[in-house]
């Protein structure tokens, strides 16, 4: 399955490496990509993802989910 997750801050490569580490601890993710000129993270997984997952880790990161597409 793929999802975008749109994510408010995120601006180098710093931002990307600390987005991309706590979307890959959550369960059945096999990929994460950054795009950082459209504040958009595309998660690939084998399941669903849970929103209040998705929402806990991206704060855990340091960031604002704005939606999930």
């Amino acid at each position: 399955m793929k999802t975008i997750l749109n994510v408010a801050g995120m601006t180098c490569g710093h931002c990307e490496k600390a987005v991309t580490t706590e979307l890959l601890m959550l369960d059945g993710v096999s990929t994460v990509t950054i795009d950082l000129a459209s504040s958009t993270a595309l998660v690939e997984s084998e399941v669903s993802l849970n929103p209040s997952e998705v929402v806990t880790a991206i704060d855990e990161a340091g960031y604002e989910l704005i939606s999930i597409g």
